[in-house]
């Protein structure tokens, strides 16, 4: 599955780290991957991922 960070949407509010740990904070508590510098890649099909990105409020998070 393919995800997509925008953190120019990302409001800090935590739920994303909640469900997976794929993803991490900078020092604003903006939404990173926790093991890549980029801002998009590619991650094994995961519920919990896909969770994260439908429930964040400001659709930082993409999936597809």
């Amino acid at each position: 599955m393919k995800i997509q960070l925008i953190p120019e949407k990302c409001i800090a509010c935590g739920l994303c780290q909640t469900y997976s740990d794929i993803f991490d904070y900078d020092n604003d508590g903006i939404v990173i991957f926790s093991e890549k510098s980029d801002l998009e890649g590619q991650f094994p099909d995961d519920p919990a991922i896909l969770l994260a990105a439908k429930s964040c409020p400001t659709k930082a998070i993409l999936a597809d």
